[in-house]
């Protein structure tokens, strides 16, 4: 304040005396202009919301999972396309195209072509934003358990060559793309191709193409971001979310993963709530703190529930000999925001509270019998279908945070989940003839409220 009221008085004893010989002046000049220096600026000008940077580099992976979104409903049509004019079409290029911009990296890092880091930092970044992609996509895959376009598999959604792909460019963009934009384009239209012969190989939806486009984006950000923070953002400082400017508050980004433990609730209402089992949580978390107590925040996360096979009851039949009645496990993709309390104990430890509420997708799965007296490749018959109706979701929660240092931290959370779901099985033609299996599955239709709890670890980046 001092120097504040010290530099207006010196600009006040300008504008009076202007007569005062140039020396003077001069060395008035050098002394304003070093209180300037040493006082912080009072008013900034801020950057509008959709012209700050991060924003900017966020409308890529947006719009790819809006188009996939926008897109799901027309996939058949899309598909009826390339079945029209190129349904032979069958070139495995994808499988090799979609890791050539990292071999790129590589290769021109061993030529001696500097980038933005050297190598050990570069391969820390890229294993890192490898990992984060592999659990977004494979939690999803297993989770909404979406069956491929050829009919081999239920785990087409995501496509996980076209988040490798976009991976790998997104990586070979951050290392050079500021030292040549024609890596970036190379990288991207590498990567473009590589999702395009998904499609047309017919080992992906059009929406798989497109989502897993948008994971791999954002998951090399993510990848950049909290290796930053463990450097201290003294490598890759043009990384997006490294620029976001911090306030003092605990505002954080988080990825998270843990078990998932089913109360005594959880398909209660099914007799199948003895055979649940230890489920697991996958997902990204996040809050912005408007003080040093309060923020808002919310979670995008997968949680997957097996179930124990029936056996016990269902032996030594007629038809099929000793058999077991499986149902495939149990899959939530859950969304909520709301309130978060945070509290510092020290520099070091830190406890955290949150409430929020969102909603909850939910993913198919089958009902079979399996047998080895079933004359099938695969040694099953179907039963049924099974769907839970997407549903209203909330949860509470609280984490203990160990800092490293000031931007990074381990979390060890813990929160109580609830979601109210009616799940339907639409039997199959042959089990409906039979009388005895159809009263043995009719209870398995019923309204499920789903309580879980989840334990897990969360690597939290403060901003």
């Amino acid at each position: 304040m001092k120097k504040i009221i010290l530099a207006a008085s010196f600009l006040l004893h300008l504008s009076c005396y202007k007569a005062q010989d140039t020396l003077q002046s001069r060395n008035l000049e050098k002394d304003i202009a070093l209180i300037n220096a040493e006082t912080p600026t009072l008013i900034e000008n801020k950057t509008p919301f959709f012209q700050k940077e991060w924003v900017k580099k966020s409308v890529a992976p947006a719009l790819l999972f809006t188009a996939a979104a926008a897109t799901w409903g027309e996939k058949e049509n899309i598909r009826e396309v390339r079945n029209r004019y190129l349904p032979t079409f069958k070139a495995r290029y994808d499988d090799y195209l979609q890791y050539a911009p990292a071999a790129t990296v590589y290769g021109l890092k061993l030529a001696g072509v500097k980038g933005r880091n050297n190598l050990g930092r570069a391969t820390l970044s890229y294993v890192t934003s490898l990992a984060i992609m592999g659990i977004l996509v494979n939690s999803i895959k297993y989770t909404a358990k979406v069956e491929r376009p050829d009919g081999s598999k239920n785990n087409s959604f995501p496509s996980g060559h076209a988040a490798m792909a976009f991976t790998n460019a997104s990586f070979l963009h951050k290392e050079y793309g500021m030292v040549n934009p024609a890596y970036s384009i190379a990288g991207y239209s590498a990567a473009t191709f590589t999702g395009l012969g998904r499609n047309l190989n017919n080992r992906h939806w059009l929406p798989d193409v497109l989502a897993g486009a948008g994971i791999g984006i954002i998951s090399t950000e993510l990848g950049y971001f909290f290796i930053d923070k463990i450097y201290k953002n003294k490598g890759d400082n043009l990384s997006i979310l490294s620029r976001i400017q911090g306030n003092d508050y605990p505002s954080f980004l988080a990825i998270k993963f843990g078990a998932a433990l089913g109360t005594t609730n959880f398909l209660k209402e099914s007799d199948l709530d003895n055979r649940k089992q230890v489920g697991f949580e996958g997902g990204l978390e996040g809050a912005y703190f408007f003080s040093k107590k309060w923020g808002v925040g919310g979670d995008f996360s997968f949680s997957s529930f097996p179930v124990k096979p029936i056996k016990e009851s269902l032996d030594n039949d007629e038809n099929f000999g000793n058999y077991s009645i499986i149902t495939q496990s149990l899959g939530f993709l859950s969304a909520g925001i709301g309130p978060y309390f945070s509290h510092e104990f020290s520099d070091k430890w830190q406890v955290t509270l949150k409430a929020t509420a969102g909603y909850s997708a939910t993913a198919s799965g089958k009902v079979f019998i399996k047998s080895d007296d079933i004359d099938t490749p695969t040694h099953e018959l179907p039963i049924a279908r099974y769907k839970p109706k997407p549903a209203f979701r909330w949860n509470t929660g609280a984490s203990v945070t160990y800092k490293f240092n000031p931007g990074l931290g381990l979390t060890l959370y813990s929160e109580y989940n609830q979601v109210k779901s009616t799940i339907r099985y639409h039997f199959s033609d042959e089990i409906k003839e039979s009388d005895e299996l159809n009263e043995e599955l009719n209870h398995l239709i019923a309204k499920e409220r789903i309580n879980y709890i989840t334990l897990g670890l969360r690597l939290t980046a403060y901003f």
